[in-house]
């Protein structure tokens, strides 16, 4: 097997990872993940105990009781950048022995599942929606440094280049799926399945100008008309994408919910953007505990 050295897996002096601080046996088999660290704050009402809340960086973790069941939610920061760190090192957490730094012979596979909030590319899905992302399309680059051997998104990827005319596109985009399982259990309670677009930015990358010009004006627009089966490219945000190839290649189980503050086409934008996020969280921990 292959011996991971101090430089590929950085260890702390207190036997917890590098950039989250957390150490093994502190971290849920169930992992939300939201964006925000402030965020969990609005989890916690929900928690019967907590039994650690550490923040490092932008990352901050807690672990504790939801409705008996003991679950982790922690912060990514914005971004597939932070998500590459994140997902990395609670696998690391998991599934490799930081005293031989070998990989452990029984690998545990992790349930992840992104709460966040996201923009909407299609006129008829209403603020305050929330959607699944049953598939994703990374415009952020991020798996390409992965090795991956998925034929149905060799497939879906070259179909999307040639639909939206992306073949000059600076970075080439590439597809993830969710976990069907997971997808399957989050459908029957008020959740829309779509195709989410990950962004490497929020302004120029999601088609938006203020004073600098974008590129690629008209993306979001060619985009908003691709659908493959009966899904169709419904949203966009900045870590989906990300998530489900980790998940994939590390093999762990993702889904991502998403909801919808914001309407690009019509110009919308939540008038109490914290309720809907709420009504997210409760509708998700719900699922996730039932």
């Amino acid at each position: 097997m292959l011996h991971i050295s101090r430089t590929e897996l950085i260890i702390n002096p207190d036997n917890s990872v590098y950039h989250l601080g957390i150490k093994p046996r502190e971290v849920s088999e169930t992992i939300i993940t939201v964006g925000d660290p402030d965020r969990i704050d609005n989890f916690l009402p929900h928690f019967s105990s907590v039994e650690m809340d550490l923040s490092r960086r932008e990352f901050r973790t807690v672990t504790g009781i939801c409705n008996h069941k003991r679950l982790t939610v922690i912060s990514t920061g914005i971004g597939t950048d932070n998500v590459d760190i994140v997902l990395n090192e609670l696998d690391a957490l998991f599934n490799v022995d930081f005293t031989t730094r070998l990989p452990k012979e029984k690998l545990t596979s992790l349930t992840i599942i992104r709460v966040g909030t996201s923009g909407t590319i299609q006129n008829d899905i209403p603020i305050g929606s929330f959607i699944v992302s049953a598939a994703a399309i990374g415009l952020d680059g991020l798996m390409h440094s992965y090795e991956r051997d998925n034929f149905a998104a060799r497939e879906w990827e070259r179909d999307l280049i040639a639909f939206a005319k992306m073949q000059e596109f600076p970075l080439q985009p590439y597809i993830t799926f969710a976990n069907s399982q997971a997808l399957n259990t989050f459908l029957p309670h008020g959740f829309q399945p779509g195709i989410t677009v990950t962004a490497n930015g929020f302004y120029a990358p999601q088609g938006r100008q203020i004073r600098a010009k974008a590129a690629f004006p008209n993306l979001i627009e060619k985009l908003s008309h691709f659908h493959r089966s009966t899904f169709r490219v419904t949203n966009l945000e900045m870590e989906t994408a990300g998530i489900y190839g980790l998940a994939e290649v590390l093999g762990h189980k993702a889904i991502s919910l998403n909801a919808i503050l914001a309407n690009r086409v019509t110009g919308e934008f939540a008038d109490n953007p914290t309720a809907v996020v709420d009504e997210l969280i409760a509708k998700t921990l719900a699922v996730v505990t039932s």
